[in-house]
């Protein structure tokens, strides 16, 4: 696998984990449609004294709190875009399903980051913001109809996949039992989200 394949999954792979944990924003409908290429994430640049920014090999709470909420963002407005330019109406229904889910993950991972007065950092080689950017450029220079539809459904499938492995990753890392317990409680939510995407996929070709 090239190194570029490599940072590409890694990026993916949290764009879905967003889900887990973040900071909430107020919303239109009750879903998040922030987008991630026009969000300046400040908390990602922002540490505390004692949780100086790690590498991707060594996380700290703060890491994986940033790292998870750049995903989400990314999730979302790579749904939001998907919502008005799917073509297919399982392909629409299914990124309104991702836009409402990531929301109220997000909202809860919020909740427990200021709980546990958690300030984002985000290691100093995080690979999700550039990488994100691609994904929001590729879709937005898409055109609408069947190859949208596909490369949307693509990278969710990737995605989700690659959150799962984050998540492993992240509720390894931590040492603290309620963010543990946030990451694995959301595990299952996108499993539940790989597994639709697939169907999807699936019905796509």
């Amino acid at each position: 696998m090239s190194i570029n394949e490599t940072r590409s999954r890694v990026a993916v792979l949290a764009v879905a984990a967003v889900a887990l944990v973040g900071c909430a924003r107020k919303e239109n409908a009750g879903v998040d449609t922030t987008g991630a290429a026009s969000t300046t994430y400040t908390g990602a640049t922002a540490a505390t004294a004692s949780s100086t920014p790690a590498t991707s090999g060594n996380w700290t709470d703060p890491n994986i709190v940033a790292l998870l909420d750049e995903a989400n963002m990314a999730d979302s407005a790579a749904s939001s875009i998907a919502a008005t330019k799917g073509t297919a109406s399982e392909v629409r229904e299914f990124a309104r399903r991702m836009m409402r889910d990531h929301h109220q993950l997000r909202t809860q991972g919020a909740a427990l980051a200021k709980k546990l007065k958690i300030t984002p950092a985000a290691p100093s080689d995080d690979p999700v913001m550039p990488m994100a950017q691609d994904e929001t450029n590729t879709l937005n220079s898409t055109a609408k109809g069947k190859d949208f539809d596909k490369a949307y459904i693509d990278d969710e499938v990737k995605a989700h996949k690659a959150v799962l492995d984050l998540a492993t990753k992240g509720a390894s890392q931590t040492q603290n039992t309620e963010l543990k317990n946030l990451i694995q409680k959301a595990a299952p939510v996108i499993q539940g989200h790989l597994t639709k995407a697939e169907s999807i996929q699936k019905s796509l070709k």
